[in-house]
C-alpha cells in the first residue's frame, strides 16, 4: 500500500517506488457503536492510551509519547509496534475482537476499509494548515475520519550531470518537454532508457503512474465517490502518452524489479530518470557512494493540464471503542503541532502534513526537500473506498495489455470501466 519503506523500489521496478503500505482491502468492515460527539475536555490530558503504529514509525514513538507525558503529569502513552505487513490483519481482528487501542497509524489507502470503527474527527481538531490533498484521505464518504500524521508524494529524480551533457540546462516543466528530456538523454548522454516508468508487471503499478492522469485533467470517481469515471478522454489521453513512452523505445518494457535495481541503473546511467519519494534520495546517495548526491537533482512532476502527483503517507485515527477519547485526541493534536512534527522528520524522515513545519530550515534549506514542498502543494489520492484494490489490480493488468501487447488505450479504460462498475465503489 502505501507505506513500508522497505517495499518502495523493489515493488515498482525502475519507475517509482510503491505507494506507502496499501496492501489487500475487504468490505463488510463491522460497526462499532455510535461514536461521541461530545467536545474535547479542556485541561491537560489525563488517564491511559494505548497506541499501535507500524515499523519505524512504531520503533520512534516513544521518545515523542515521553514529551506528551511530561507536559501532561496525569497521562500514560503504551505505544505497540506492530509490522507493516501484519497491520491489516491485526486491526481486522481487533475490530472483529472488539480489542481496537485508542488510537492507530493508518496508511491512507486504508482509511476506507475501517472507517465505520473510527471515531470522527471532532470540530476542535483543526486541520486547516493540513497540505488538502493529504486531508482528502481521511474523508470516506463525506465524513472527516483522524489527522494527517505525515506525507509523502512523488517528484521526478534525474542525473542533472547527464541532462547537461544533453543540452538540458534546467528541468522541463511539461508533457513535451519531459519527453524531449528522456529522448536526448539517450541520444545524446548515451541512457539505455531515458526513463523508468512502471510497467504494470507488478501491482501497484496503475496507482503509480496516477499523477500523468491526474495531470490530464482525468479523475478516478465522481464527486461523492458514488460512481467510478475512468472511460474519460482525459484517461485515455494520458494512457496513449504514457504508452508511447515504451513503444518509443524510451522506457524499457521488461525492467529488473529486483531490491536496488532501479538504484543501480540510476546511479550507472543507464536509465538516469526515475520518479520516485523521499525515501529515494537516501536509497540513491548510498548506492552511489560519497558526492554521488551532486550528480542529480529533483523536480516537480511535468504538467499537461496541471502538474498534479500522488500523496500518501499515514493518518492517526481514534477507535469508537476507545476508553479515553479526550488523552487520545490530545495526543494526536501534539503530535500535529509544527514543531512536533518538525521533531518527527528530524528522527524518521517522514515529511510533515503540517505546511507551517516546512518553514523549518532542515526542510525549508534542503534543495531536494524544498521540491517535495512545492510538489505536496498539488496533489491527489485514490478514493478512501474499500474497492480500490479490486479496481487497482484490475487497472494493472490493463496497463500491462497497453505497454506490452499494444493494446489501444481508449479500448482498455473502456473494459477497465466496465470492469469497475460490475466490482462498484462500496456505496
Amino acid at each position: 500500500m502505501i507505506h513500508s519503506k522497505a517495499k518502495y523500489a523493489a515493488a515498482l521496478g525502475l519507475a517509482a517506488v510503491l505507494l506507502l503500505s496499501a496492501c489487500g482491502r475487504d468490505s463488510g468492515t463491522p460497526v462499532g457503536p455510535a461514536p461521541s460527539t461530545s467536545p474535547l475536555a479542556s485541561g491537560p490530558a489525563t488517564g491511559a492510551i494505548t497506541v499501535w503504529a507500524q515499523g519505524s514509525e512504531g520503533a520512534a514513538l516513544p521518545a515523542l509519547a515521553k514529551e506528551f507525558e511530561a507536559a501532561n503529569p496525569g497521562v500514560k502513552v503504551n505505544i505497540t509496534a506492530i509490522p507493516w505487513d501484519a497491520a491489516h490483519n491485526k486491526y481486522q481482528t481487533a475490530i472483529a475482537g472488539g480489542t481496537t487501542p485508542d488510537i492507530a497509524q493508518m496508511g491512507t489507502t486504508w482509511m476506507g476499509d475501517f472507517s465505520n470503527a473510527f471515531d470522527p474527527t471532532p470540530a476542535e481538531i483543526d486541520t486547516s494548515g493540513v497540505f488538502p490533498g493529504s486531508v482528502k484521505s481521511t474523508d470516506v464518504g463525506g465524513t472527516k475520519f483522524g489527522v494527517p500524521w505525515y506525507v509523502d508524494t512523488r517528484v521526478v529524480f534525474y542525473r542533472s550531470d547527464l541532462a547537461a551533457k544533453a543540452g538540458h540546462d534546467t528541468f522541463p516543466t511539461d508533457w513535451e518537454g519531459f519527453k524531449s528530456l528522456a529522448k536526448d538523454l539517450q541520444a545524446k548522454a548515451g541512457a539505455k532508457f531515458g526513463v523508468g516508468l512502471p510497467t504494470g508487471s507488478v501491482a501497484d503499478s496503475f496507482q503509480s503512474m496516477l499523477l500523468f492522469p491526474w495531470s490530464n485533467g482525468a479523475q478516478l470517481v465522481n464527486q461523492d465517490s458514488s460512481k467510478w469515471t475512468l472511460d474519460t478522454p482525459e484517461m485515455a489521453g494520458a494512457l496513449k502518452y504514457y504508452s508511447s513512452f515504451f513503444s518509443e523505445g524510451i522506457a524499457d518494457k521488461n525492467p529488473a524489479t529486483g531490491a536496488g535495481a532501479a538504484e543501480s541503473a540510476f546511479v550507472d546511467g543507464s536509465v538516469p530518470m526515475l520518479i520516485g519519494g523521499p525515501s529515494t534520495i537516501g536509497q540513491l546517495d548510498k548506492a552511489g557512494g560519497p558526492g554521488f548526491s551532486d550528480k542529480y537533482k529533483v523536480a516537480m512532476v511535468p504538467k499537461q493540464k496541471s502538474a498534479t502527483s500522488f500523496v500518501g503517507g499515514s493518518d492517526l485515527v481514534v477507535f469508537k471503542k476507545t476508553q479515553n477519547r479526550d488523552a487520545a485526541w490530545k495526543f494526536i493534536q501534539f503530535l500535529s503541532q509544527p514543531e512536533t512534527q518538525v521533531k518527527w522528520y528530524k528522527a524518521t524522515g517522514d515529511l510533515p502534513a503540517l505546511q507551517s513545519a516546512w518553514k523549518d530550515q532542515s526542510l525549508s534549506g534542503d534543495a531536494k526537500l524544498a521540491v517535495f514542498g512545492d510538489q505536496l502543494k498539488d496533489t491527489n489520492a485514490p478514493p478512501s473506498i474499500t474497492t480500490w484494490t479490486q479496481v487497482s489490480a484490475a487497472a494493472d493488468t490493463q496497463l500491462e495489455q497497453i505497454i506490452k501487447a499494444g493494446k489501444d488505450p481508449a479500448s482498455a479504460v473502456k473494459e477497465l470501466q466496465s470492469t469497475a462498475d460490475s466490482i462498484g465503489t462500496g456505496s
